[in-house]
């Protein structure tokens, strides 16, 4: 009798979790087709990144495969940098003088950086946004999303008519849905890589308000050139659809001024081949943070951006990708120490931005720059060293060997 019992008890439970885990396999399936996850390329879109060089087998791919360690990754995420991955107490943004914005910069070149990516550039009379975050979170809704650590220093509305979006890639921290919705009224215009219109249809974005382009082709906004450039990366909002969207960076190129957004990328060959095309440019914004060994073709982390830099002939580094969300194993304050040490040990300008602060790229403003972020405790590119990985494999490394800054040119030297 105890054996039945028992058999029906284990049968009973049985059935209890098979239900639960079909209940969780199909919400999941529901939550993954919800507003915020986007939508699939289809049709002529679809069409049309069928056509693309990177597109192979039903997805967009790199010309240089990237590889991470399962292992590593699982470890550093677990032990992480502990309570310096985020500021222990809130950070004084101070509001932005929107009022700026009224009279159009004296030199060509104006540079507002809101944190993370989020960036307003002022070019040769063209207002272009990259990778506009006034979001709550990244991620979906509820215990999945990363929080900012600070509010928008500014209101969206308050920036003024902006003519062009650039977006680098669909991932959360990139394409903000709340943002792009807010968004649905204005006549901006929206460039982005091929697919990603698809996103910003389901979110209100009328079809004649985007244009997705593949690398190297070129679209114009007012006097300025937006040209996408190749970046090595991924793509996918939804985990059952990754890569079904391009990714790139951004040269902005007007009758005076050149800038590039290198938008998130790992080291690549092409870097070279940026600056020789659409180079030299006078400002670079280049991705230095949210970082690990175990994933190291993912991002550039702050030695290897302070090398691209280089690479594409850029005249003046500005540090992005760092200071808003918490999203690697590091210091939080860790990626612009690094790059400013490894620019400065390079002799190569740099000019860390405040978060919120209308700036022009001028030596004066280099020379003024003043420490925002508290002073933690950091470790250098010989502590945790990014090696990239040749075509992904990893017996094979990138040839790189950061530079080893002396007391004096370490930040605060």
């Amino acid at each position: 009798m105890r054996d039945i019992k028992r058999r029906r008890w284990l049968r009973r439970t049985a059935a209890g979790v098979g239900a639960l885990l079909l209940l969780a396999v199909v919400g999941g399936l529901v939550y993954v087709r919800t507003e915020p996850f986007g939508a699939s390329p289809t049709g002529d879109r679809l069409a049309r990144n069928e056509q693309s060089p990177q597109w192979q087998d039903g997805e967009f791919v790199n010309p240089q495969p990237q590889w991470l360690s399962l292992w590593a990754a699982t470890t550093s995420s677990i032990l992480g940098s502990g309570d310096t991955s985020s500021p222990d107490r809130p950070l004084e943004i101070k509001p932005t003088d929107t009022g700026v914005y009224a009279v159009r910069p004296t030199t060509g070149l104006r540079i507002t950086w809101f944190g993370h990516s989020s960036t307003l550039v002022e070019i040769d009379g063209a207002r272009v946004l990259l990778d506009p975050f006034w979001g709550e979170q990244s991620g979906p809704a509820g215990l999945i999303g990363v929080q900012p650590f600070y509010p928008p220093p500014a209101a969206l509305t308050a920036l003024g008519p902006i003519d062009a979006v650039l977006i680098s890639h669909d991932h959360w921290d990139h394409l903000d849905q709340a943002t792009v919705t807010a968004m649905a009224d204005w006549t901006t215009t929206f460039v982005v890589p091929l697919g990603i219109g698809a996103h910003l249809e389901r979110w209100g974005i009328a079809p004649d308000r985007i244009r997705e382009l593949d690398w190297w082709q070129t679209t114009t906004v007012g006097p300025v050139e937006l040209t996408a450039t190749p970046s090595r990366h991924s793509s996918g909002r939804n985990p059952l659809h990754s890569n079904e969207t391009l990714w790139s960076g951004w040269a902005l190129r007007g009758p005076q001024h050149r800038t590039w957004y290198s938008g998130d990328s790992g080291y690549f060959a092409d870097l070279e081949q940026i600056g020789s095309r659409l180079g030299p440019f006078d400002v670079t914004l280049i991705e230095s943070g949210q970082y690990d060994p175990g994933w190291p073709d993912n991002h550039l982390g702050p030695e290897l951006a302070v090398n691209a830099n280089a690479l594409v002939g850029g005249k003046l580094m500005i540090p992005v990708h760092w200071g808003l969300f918490n999203l690697a194993p590091h210091n939080w304050t860790e990626p612009v120490e690094r790059a400013r040490a490894e620019a400065r040990c390079r002799n190569q300008p740099q000019l860390v931005l405040v978060p919120g602060v209308p700036t022009e790229p001028t030596p004066d403003a280099v020379a003024a720059q003043q420490q925002w972020w508290p002073h933690l405790s950091w470790r250098t590119a010989a502590d945790t060293p990014l090696h990239p990985t040749v075509a992904g494999d990893p017996d094979r490394r990138i040839d790189f060997t950061p530079c080893v800054p002396s007391r004096e040119q370490r930040p605060g030297g």
